[in-house]
């Protein structure tokens, strides 16, 4: 099958490895992994980061691609690239959709406690993840993983559901078209302003999700003082009941931040500082707390 790609190189190197035949393999970035291997495989059909405009269109019709594929692409396609192939256009999401729409669904699935996640195969649209579903897989969620480790976890099945769509198409069994359920629909933005931040009042388990789920990049921010932490592991842990949630103090060598229903043991974080960040351990952290003589520090909730 006559394919245009668009999005990390990987899944098109997958796809030419299965014997289709990729006539436009756009990536999304400059230095995306598997750029090299892609650009020597693929040699003209190759394009890094290519500006979705009229040229592209007119070379993209040009190219006679039977479907158009995306993987990882992230930007809107607009309608002249869905249009450009007659067997359509479909990517893969990395949720069960319709839950968890948006560029961010592992933060969602984390913070959200969700038990199982998994991918989906759809229809591109106009607006994003809203085609209709093609297959899916499901993965159940290991209540230790980050953001990162899910992201990492669901890779293979992605690829793995994107092989076999496109395998189905090529053989002239496309799978049934299913329209999402509309009234299930959660949006899964990327996360700003609280969200990126611990509050105590939210109760422990709440707390660990959110770590989790900001981990290990942005973390989940705290005050200490003038400093802003970005908390990027953390276990409960007891904490004393003279303090009030928000409050930190120095238990047993250890950093341990009271919240609503027990307490956090604050293991690892980032700092920022103007010459970069600044990994903190475990005992970094405690020192820190001591250094500030603010030992229980209030910390907002």
């Amino acid at each position: 099958m006559r394919i245009a790609f668009f999005g990390l190189p990987l899944a098109a190197l997958l796809l030419e490895r299965d014997g289709h035949e990729l006539v436009m393999v756009a990536s999304c970035r400059d230095e995306a992994p598997g750029n090299r291997r892609a650009a020597r495989v693929f040699r003209g059909a190759f394009i890094a980061r290519p500006s979705l405009d009229e040229a592209l269109f007119a070379r993209l019709r040009a190219a006679r691609p039977e479907l158009v594929v995306s993987w990882f692409w992230t930007t809107r396609l607009p309608r002249a690239v869905l249009d450009a192939a007659p067997h359509g256009a479909l990517g893969v999401h990395p949720s069960l959709l319709p839950r968890h729409r948006g560029p961010d669904p592992y933060f969602w699935a984390i913070d959200a406690g969700d038990e199982r996640t998994g991918v989906t195969a759809h229809r591109l649209d106009d607006d994003y993840d809203t085609g209709r579903v093609l297959a899916s897989r499901a993965l159940d969620i290991d209540p230790s993983w980050t953001a990162w480790r899910l992201a990492r976890a669901l890779d293979r099945p992605s690829l793995a559901l994107l092989r076999e769509v496109v395998a189905a198409f090529a053989a002239g069994a496309p799978p049934r078209e299913v329209e999402q359920d509309e009234s299930r629909a959660t949006s899964a933005p990327e996360p700003d302003g609280e969200l990126l931040g611990l509050h105590p009042s939210d109760g422990v388990e709440a707390c660990l999700r959110r770590v989790r789920a900001l981990s290990p990049f942005p973390g989940a921010a705290i005050e200490l003082g003038d400093e802003l932490l970005a908390v990027t592991s953390a276990e409960a842990a007891a904490a004393p009941r003279a303090l009030e949630p928000g409050e930190i103090a120095v238990v047993d060598g250890r950093a341990v931040l009271k919240v609503r229903d027990g307490g956090l043991w604050l293991r690892a974080a980032t700092l920022e500082r103007d010459d970069g960040e600044v990994e903190l351990s475990s005992d970094e952290i405690a020192a820190r707390v001591r250094a500030g003589g603010c030992n229980p520090s209030r910390l907002p909730c």
